[in-house]
């Protein structure tokens, strides 16, 4: 095995394209555009969305965690870019030897940030 590429549901293609694309700073490596998928990328961060439409964001239980490097830095840039952090998820450290900050992108998906603390 190489990498994981979770797979994450979409209520509109448009409204997530633009949260990741233009708030998240990931492009689109969709060659072709397939109706109802969305393949986003960042470094080497891979994130696939399929269009379910009746989602319901209060019942979706979507989860990514992504590990990074400047944590600190990369949640500054987010707070400067007005991108909503989740209300129990500004930067901390945890316990469990992680600083790490989450945020909801449109669909309640949760997307957790964390570095290791030496």
């Amino acid at each position: 095995m190489t990498s994981i590429i979770p797979k994450l549901p979409m209520r509109n293609k448009a409204v997530t394209r633009d949260f990741y694309i233009n708030q998240l700073g990931f492009v689109d490596i969709g060659s072709t555009d397939y109706e109802g998928y969305l393949l986003v990328k960042k470094n080497t961060i891979e994130i696939h969305f399929f269009e379910f439409k009746t989602l319901d964001p209060k019942e979706n239980y979507g989860q990514v965690y992504i590990r990074t490097k400047g944590i600190e830095a990369l949640y500054q840039s987010m707070m400067h870019n007005q991108i909503q952090i989740h209300p129990a998820g500004h930067l901390q450290t945890k316990p469990w030897g992680q600083k790490e900050f989450s945020l909801l992108d449109p669909d309640h998906n949760l997307l957790t940030f964390g570095e290791q603390i030496s």
